[in-house]
């Protein structure tokens, strides 16, 4: 079945050319405005282009047809298409409820929401105050993406090149809650693995073979440098109630899934979560395997 989305972004500036930022700080000092006015202006401008990057990327990841128009170009009524996406503020958002009608469903993902603080700091500069969201489903920061793909054997989240230092930070939680505190780690990578996994590059790496039945996973930080006082929280498992979750601090990374062929793409700032909760797997073992880990 065919799947149509239409893709909405809100325009910034007078102009669809892409901003230089670069030119635009050298002109800083020239310009009427405070500077630290205009670098928050820069700032808006990156995060909300970063916002329809973001949502691009993901489109392009999925099997539909999407088509991205600016809000400037939209005044057509919208048809043919199963759902829109709005990226912008509320205004993106209402531009288009007034074009469609009740037969397609919007989701509008706010790109880049007002922070108390800003206001707070700027107001008397000028109206720091962006839109407010409250029509938005969803920003760039919570905006998840499940994969489809679960994993039989083990998971390998590392920098695309391997002499690169890979930065992240990790937590087991339970139903919402931290069961341990965060770790911040430059490594190699992570691995997690299942009990199936658990004999392969897990268990050469030093890890432990686990019962075949076993529904924890067990994780392994690779080549950790310096750890320190944390050097024995750098490996342990997580149990079936429980999850893990990492956040990624490179620009670039990749998420490998049982070896090299599968591979989702990864990106600073992101958050992944992993949890043996995957649907099962029906495998004929044999005995021997069976008696063997019981």
């Amino acid at each position: 079945m065919d799947f149509n989305l239409g893709l909405l972004f809100e325009e910034l500036g007078n102009g669809r050319e892409e901003y230089d930022l670069l030119k635009l700080r050298q002109l800083l000092h020239l310009l009427i405005w405070p500077a630290e006015v205009l670098r928050y202006l820069c700032d808006r401008t990156l995060a909300h282009k970063n916002a329809i990057n973001f949502c691009q990327n993901i489109l392009k990841k999925k099997v539909v047809d999407w088509k991205a128009v600016f809000r400037c170009d939209l005044s057509e009524p919208i048809r043919d298409v199963d759902l829109v996406v709005t990226v912008g503020g509320d205004g993106t958002l209402l531009q288009a409820s007034h074009l469609m009608d009740d037969s397609i469903p919007v989701l509008g993902v706010n790109s880049d929401p007002t922070r108390p603080e800003e206001v707070a700091e700027l107001n008397e500069e000028f109206d720091a105050t962006r839109s407010t969201g409250y029509l938005c489903a969803a920003t760039a920061n919570n905006f998840e993406q499940p994969i489809s793909t679960a994993a039989l054997n083990d998971v390998l989240l590392a920098h695309p090149c391997p002499a690169t230092v890979s930065r992240f930070s990790f937590r087991i939680k339970k139903i919402g809650e931290p069961l341990s505190s965060l770790l911040h780690c430059r490594s190699s990578g992570l691995r997690v693995s299942t009990a199936a996994g658990s004999t392969a590059a897990m268990h050469s790496a030093g890890g432990s073979a686990m019962p075949i039945l076993s529904k924890e996973l067990q994780f392994m930080v690779r080549e950790p440098i310096s750890p320190g006082a944390t050097s024995h929280l750098m490996h342990g498992f997580v149990k079936s109630y429980e999850r893990m979750d990492i956040g990624w601090f490179c620009r670039e990374g990749f998420l490998y899934i049982d070896g090299s062929h599968v591979v989702h793409s990864v990106q600073l700032g992101d958050t992944i979560e992993l949890s043996s909760g995957a649907p099962p797997l029906k495998v004929y073992l044999s005995p021997h395997l069976l008696s063997h880990y019981e």
